[in-house]
């Protein structure tokens, strides 16, 4: 068969004519997105690097190989990619870092790997746990090899039978004081190590969080670093039981593993020993605050919201682009079938999750910083800021995981029929999106982890003890308990999202208060109050990213910009402002009045501003900045060939090589010929 590409050379006429009619500078929203001119143009030359020699019609196929021959290919795309990084290095500066490793983790190498990286947690957050945690003889004895890839890790926590709950945990390490060592065993088949990417056929170490155990005493979960595999031979060490999972609905190549011990001996110092300590006598040093064994979770999850960032604004950039170049259903009855685009309703499952993509983006940032800040606190002794970091960290986690999800799949579904190949890549989207509502805490654990921190702040409140910055809303709404007028303003919305998750922080606090005075435990009294906290936990994360994206938007940073690309973020902040108030207006007028005249105006601005962004809409996407390598989609190319890229990708599948399938003489054809 035929298998030379029908795709044309130049751009879609439709596409280019919306990039030509913009208002704003697509090459200034790009700078403006990755940090800065400087940043862009550094990701731009070394994604340029990396890709120079991938052949993207090997990358379409990838879902048609068995999970074996997708595990290989993967692992070899990530090695390749680790192989070019330390070239950049050697190159450009010999003996520096910022090319290799620290970009093995950066956004250069979004979706650089089809199918997943298998060495992604390695440097996302083995290495960084190890940074942290490892005291300098240990991280110079282990750590350092880790972060030079001379061995690979992972980092394995999750249990068959445990998630969330690392309390429950049931891997556990005895101290035996003879031999000075740890000796690991997983107890039970649901004390087995499961999910831990890259630890199938990928790792020879691994980190693995289990129950310390001193004289039968249980000190509570620590790390420790276990080799389980022998570095030369590859082979499992004695007493290790270790494999692949099997087929996943995404992360396809990750080569997700299950990890069993049993009495697996390691050195004393093989247990991580910056804060908690067990000398060779047995005696037991405490960390000096428990969040520290877990702080490498907190950091992942400020990551996490960076990333379903990425995964809305790539699904984004698909279906908007295809709804540039798709024609279909004339508005008026004579005219030409118009690009869907066209139509309002294809516009409010676009723009809202162009702009939902921003607000991520942005609260991103904003929590980032707050981590780096907390980092410094901690190098010098001072734990205060960790609450907060954790609560917030969890609150955009979970609210950044179910929005992602929720707008990839309205985006796929923006799609069509075609968003339904696999080709289109929207698939994998969501299932990279739908499993963050799942890891690194799973999202109704988190928001009740969260509801628990907002009573401890509510009732510091009470007392006039100082809180954490992002909930001094709590304190400000008891001392003005009313709401005052409605105006629609941005600045007023902001308020009503604060206002209204305070009050629902107050009415769940009220409801464990009522459950404590008839005498039930705490435990219980929280437990039945968890569908409040899990609502007031979720209003107070969408309260920061309200906050956040208005203060990047209205605030200083704006005089960095140009009048145009304002405008744009502008009307960006203004839907996602109109569109969220609206989306949790049953919240809202439990504790604000709002008139049916102010309920029509909201939806009148939310008509207008999606009009404003329609000439715009393309530009922005660009302004992503995401390559067509990156997106993997026959629908989102950059030159909006759509169909043909869709046609073409079909010829290649493998089914269609061959003109007679073997079937047909095998099974179809005697079928068909017999009398029977």
């Amino acid at each position: 068969m035929n298998t030379t590409s029908v795709v044309p050379i130049f751009v879609n006429p439709d596409l280019q004519k919306k990039r030509d009619g913009a208002s704003f500078s697509t090459e200034e929203f790009a700078a403006w997105w990755a940090g800065g001119k400087e940043i862009l143009k550094f990701n731009r030359d070394v994604r340029s690097y990396l890709e120079k020699d991938v052949d993207l019609n090997k990358v379409m196929q990838l879902e048609a190989k068995s999970h074996e021959e997708i595990n290989e290919f993967t692992m070899r795309a990530a090695i390749k990619a680790a192989q070019k990084l330390r070239r950049l290095q050697q190159e450009r500066n010999p003996g520096g870092n910022e090319y290799w490793p620290n970009l093995y983790e950066q956004s250069v190498m979004w979706f650089n790997v089809p199918g997943g990286n298998p060495f992604s947690v390695m440097y996302v957050m083995l290495v960084k746990a190890l940074q942290a945690q490892c005291d300098p003889e240990q991280y110079e004895e282990f750590g350092k090899r880790v972060e030079r890839f001379e061995i690979s890790a992972t980092y394995a926590q999750t249990e068959l039978g445990h998630g969330s709950n690392l309390r429950g945990l049931e891997t556990r390490a005895d101290y035996d004081p003879n031999t000075d060592e740890f000796v690991l065993n997983t107890p039970k088949i649901s004390s087995y190590k499961w999910w831990a990417a890259g630890l199938g056929q990928c790792c020879n170490y691994c980190l693995v969080m289990a129950q310390l155990y001193i004289n039968s005493q249980c000190k509570g979960p620590h790390m420790f670093f276990v080799q389980v595999r022998d570095e030369d031979t590859f082979e499992p060490l004695p007493g290790v039981h270790i494999g692949d999972i099997g087929k996943k609905m995404g992360f396809i190549g990750t080569n997700h593993g299950f990890l069993g011990l049993q009495n697996v001996r390691i050195p004393r110092k093989r247990m991580l020993m910056r804060y908690a300590k067990v000398n060779a006598d047995g005696s037991y040093v405490r960390s000096p605050n428990n969040v520290l064994n877990y702080f490498a979770m907190v950091r992942t999850r400020c990551l996490i919201v960076r990333n379903n960032a990425a995964f809305l604004s790539a699904a984004a950039t698909i279906a908007t682009r295809y709804s540039a170049v798709r024609r279909q259903s004339p508005i008026n009855p004579k005219d030409r079938e118009p690009q869907i685009m066209d139509h309002v309703t294809q516009q409010m499952k676009l723009f809202p999750e162009i702009a939902t993509s921003l607000a991520y983006g942005i609260s991103s940032y904003y929590v980032w910083n707050l981590y780096e800040q907390t980092i410094k606190d901690i190098e010098n002794g001072k734990y205060e800021r960790l609450p907060e970091l954790h609560s917030l960290s969890c609150a955009l986690k979970v609210t950044s995981a179910i929005d992602s999800t929720a707008g990839v799949e309205t985006l796929r579904l923006g799609c069509g029929g075609h968003g339904y190949l696999s080709s289109s890549n929207m698939s994998n989207l969501y299932a990279l999106a739908t499993a963050s509502c799942i890891y690194e805490g799973e999202n109704t654990v988190l928001l009740l982890q969260i509801g628990r921190f907002l009573m401890k702040s509510w009732r510091s409140a009470l007392s006039g003890a100082p809180l954490a910055p992002t909930v001094q809303y709590l304190a400000e709404v008891q001392k003005n308990p009313e709401f005052g007028a409605w105006t629609g303003s941005w600045e007023n919305m902001v308020k009503a999202m604060k206002y209204t998750a305070a009050n629902k922080t107050r009415l769940a606090f009220k409801s464990l208060s009522a459950r404590l005075s008839r005498g039930e435990t705490e435990e219980n009294a929280a437990n039945h109050t968890g569908i409040e906290f899990t609502q007031a936990a979720e209003l107070h994360g969408r309260a920061f990213v309200f906050s956040s994206f208005t203060d990047e938007v209205t605030g200083p940073k704006s005089k960095t910009r140009s009048a145009s690309l304002n405008r744009v973020l502008e009307n960006l902040l203004e839907l996602y402002l109109v569109k969220e108030t609206l989306n949790q207006m049953s919240n809202l007028l439990r504790f604000i009045q709002l008139t049916d005249t102010d309920l029509r105006g909201l939806q009148d601005r939310l008509e207008t501003v999606l009009t404003k962004l329609r000439p715009d809409a393309v530009a922005i996407v660009d302004g992503f900045d995401f390559s067509d390598l990156q997106l993997n989609s026959t629908l989102g190319s950059f030159d909006g060939n759509a169909y043909e890229r869709m046609f073409d990708a079909a010829l290649k599948t493998p089914m269609n090589l061959k003109s007679v399938p073997a079937s047909f003489n095998e099974l179809l054809k005697p079928f068909m010929k017999s009398n029977i």
